[in-house]
Parts: structure tokens; sequence; C-alpha cells
């Protein structure tokens, strides 16, 4: 585990409201860093998918996916890396 100290300027009324919510206990801040965590990789991962969308490629028929598919196993049982 690793403390962290931090420093944030914010107006006295948030301040306020944040104490009253008891937003400032270390369980609560704890919260708030791992769900904006979570929603970066989301959010990264959603971006990821839209660039995919975007993006071109061709066809490929069931005999050509199963040959891929057929070469990766092959790799993996001589124990070779893709």
């Amino acid at each position: 585990m690793t403390t962290v100290q931090l420093t944030v300027n914010l107006s006295d009324s948030l301040v306020e409201a944040a104490q009253q919510a008891g937003l400032f206990q270390p369980e609560a801040v704890e919260q708030m860093i791992r769900e904006a965590v979570r929603k970066q990789r989301i959010d990264g991962f959603f971006s990821a998918a839209d660039r995919l969308a975007r993006e071109s490629f061709p066809q490929m028929s069931f005999e050509e996916i199963q040959a891929e598919v057929n070469a990766v196993r092959a790799s993996h049982q001589s124990g070779l890396s893709p």
C-alpha cells in the first residue's frame, strides 16, 4: 500500500458539501479514484472499438478463417508463438 498526499484548491461551498457527504474519508476517496480509473478504461475500450469499426477489413471466407485457426492451433501445439 502506498500513501499519497494530495493538495487541491476547492471552493468553500464544495469543501463543505464534500465534508458533509464524507467524501474526504480515505475509503470514499479510494472508491472515487477506482471508479474514475474504471471509467477511463471503459472509455478507452469503446474508443478502440469505435476506431476498429471505422476500419475496413477484407472479408474472409469460412475456409480462410478456419485455415487461420488451424495455423494458430498448430503453432501452439508445436510450442511456437503466433
